[in-house]
């Protein structure tokens, strides 16, 4: 049905709808009677209809007033919320202002004693003043309160990036020690994995580690440590307290054939009975007869060295034990293939035989460096 149609029927509709209408009334004994007609009704109907409207209207435009008044009351309370809430964050921070402070005075203290530990009297090392103070302006300009804890957390920081740069130039004097006995660090650090060391909390962990310094100054640490414990275990006191030496390493002759042959260590002539020392601390690995070493003991020192010492009389010490540097092994004698009384002392780095006079005859700035690694690791034991 087209939209003409149906308007013509809804037409008919309320043309029958509204007609004219009369109404008899008897009233005293007359009888009257009152016509309305359609069109007259048509009015009524229509001017109800626009009162009715205008009714709905100014009751909805009320309705709306207030549902506006009440999001504009929610809304207000809702900022004056969030307001409190700012405020008591602030007022919480400033109420932790004692906590934080002992926080930062206990990872001082720490400190401290990290540098004490590593580096030996502590120095009053200026810090990077242009950073202290940006920091504490920054901080100053939102809680001003907390100025003071804020350049003491600043200094505490540079203070790590120092920390960081001392353990760089320690490690690298280590790593060139090192290598003047010709072992390869890396080879070391890769096996070792160069961590290690005493555990020292600075603080709150999470926050101190969310901080790239103090991750770095970790890592440094390590490297340190593991490059100055090797340098300190490298054997390099000299196995007895005697000076003659009958025979150097690499080829010589025999001295049973008179043919050449290698000799893979120095062979250090002395009365039978001459105590003989251990070169560096270590673990005793092994102690009893080798072939023609005769009785030998061998002991395992970091890195994969391992020192010899064979033509032994007598053991004075045992598989499984520690040794310290200097501490007496065995007794000279000439058992195996021997001559007469001597030591035969070998260096043995990752199961090679190297010349140990590299070991016994460094420059004084190798043991000195040396030193200072045996000296910083004994006081970590």
């Amino acid at each position: 049905m087209s939209f003409q149609a149906k308007a013509a029927g809804l037409r008919n509709r309320l043309t029958e709808l509204f007609v004219d209408r009369e109404f008899f009334m008897r009233a005293q004994g007359e009888v009257r009677f009152i016509k309305i007609s359609a069109k007259l009704q048509k009015r009524l109907v229509t001017l109800g209809a626009l009162v009715l409207i205008a009714m709905i209207a100014i009751s909805g435009a009320a309705l709306f007033g207030l549902i506006a008044t009440g999001m504009e009351q929610n809304q207000l309370a809702a900022k004056q919320q969030r307001i409190a809430t700012a405020q008591e964050r602030v007022a919480a921070y400033r109420g932790s202002i004692d906590e934080v402070a002992k926080d930062l005075a206990a990872r001082q203290d720490k400190l401290d004693r990290l540098y004490k530990g590593h580096f030996g009297p502590l120095n009053d090392a200026a810090a990077p003043e242009a950073e202290v103070d940006e920091t504490t302006r920054k901080v100053s300009a939102m809680i001003p309160e907390a100025a003071p804890l804020a350049r003491l957390e600043a200094r505490q920081l540079a203070f790590v990036s120092q920390l960081s740069g001392l353990a760089d130039q320690r490690s690298k004097r280590a790593e060139a020690a090192i290598r003047k006995f010709g072992i390869d660090p890396r080879r070391f650090l890769k096996s070792n994995e160069a961590s290690g060391g005493p555990l020292i909390k600075a603080g709150n962990t999470k926050q101190d580690y969310a901080d790239p310094r103090f991750a770095s100054l970790a890592g440094k640490l390590g490297r340190m440590d593991a490059l100055e414990r090797l340098l300190a275990a490298i054997p390099t006191s000299k196995p007895a307290a005697i000076t003659a030496m009958t025979s150097n390493f690499g080829f010589r002759h025999d001295p049973f054939t008179g043919e050449g042959a290698f000799h893979s260590g120095i062979d250090f002539r002395g009365p039978r009975g001459t105590p003989i020392l251990a070169a560096s601390e270590g673990k005793v690995t092994f102690a009893g007869v080798k072939g023609g070493y005769g009785n030998c003991i061998e002991i395992t020192h970091r890195g994969g060295i391992v020192t010899r010492y064979a033509h032994l009389r007598k053991f004075t010490a045992h598989v499984g034990q520690t040794v310290d540097r200097g501490q007496q092994i065995a007794q000279m004698g000439s058992t195996g293939r021997s001559t007469g009384p001597h030591l035969h002392f070998e260096v043995r780095v990752n199961g090679r035989a190297v010349n140990p006079a590299k070991f016994l005859e460094a420059n004084p700035d190798v043991f000195q460096a040396q030193a200072d690694a045996r000296n910083r690791t004994d006081a970590d034991a």
